[in-house]
């Protein structure tokens, strides 16, 4: 009887996706582009940040958005409302965005009129920490409702996060969110994670938030 071959399919797709991921970063950067991955889980927040931002950094920066959505496009067409070149990508299943979807959402944008480009992943705490788009920088929301037991469920997306926004810190009153025992576990998982604590509901944060991204866009460029 012959050996069993075995093929390891994951790591074979995530080797291949690292590699394009690798050129879509070169060629951004070649353009002075600046691309930023925005994760979460569903209702955490993406798109509410993502306009806030937009509004805060528009007169600075040409800005462009990939929205990743399962299937509707609610999402891309709130973010389109506020002027910026808006890319919808549909999966029709697959419950992450990898470099293959991004570079043909960048097939479809005039790079040279960008300065930066969000993308807003699909929403999941999972998929999306695993596959490298070809972002300079990789940042995660949670939001206060979903409380501060997800650092301990979801370690993976706190680890490969550059920062992390705390969002609907509105909520805290009325929530159980432990701030000292999140922040704890964060550290232990990621010590050099940015953390900020927002509100897109009545901007508290937001302006820490926008320093933050303007300081990364300008030192990668």
């Amino acid at each position: 009887m012959d050996p069993i071959k075995f093929i390891n399919i994951k790591e074979n797709i995530l080797s291949d996706n690292q590699n394009l991921a690798q050129e879509i970063r070169e060629e951004l950067h070649a353009k002075k582009v600046f691309m930023l991955n925005l994760m979460a889980s569903p209702g955490a927040g993406k798109t509410s940040l993502i306009i806030e931002t937009i509004r805060r950094l528009k007169t600075e920066f040409r800005i462009g958005v990939i929205e990743g959505d399962i299937e509707s496009q609610v999402d891309a067409t709130r973010v389109s409302a506020e002027g910026v070149t808006t890319v919808q990508l549909r999966t029709g299943g697959p419950c992450h965005l990898d470099a293959p979807m991004i570079k043909a959402a960048l097939g479809s944008m005039n790079l040279e009129s960008l300065d930066l480009i969000i993308i807003e992943n699909v929403g999941n705490l999972v998929c999306p920490a695993e596959f490298d788009t070809g972002a300079d920088r990789k940042v995660m929301i949670l939001s206060v409702p979903e409380g501060d037991d997800k650092v301990i469920k979801y370690p993976l997306m706190f680890s490969v996060s550059d920062a992390l926004v705390l969002n609907k810190i509105d909520y805290l009153a009325l929530a159980d969110f432990n701030r000292e025992n999140f922040r704890e576990h964060v550290y232990r998982l990621n010590p050099h994670i940015r953390i900020f604590e927002a509100s897109c509901k009545t901007g508290e944060g937001l302006d820490a938030w926008c320093e933050w991204l303007r300081a990364e866009i300008k030192e990668t460029n």
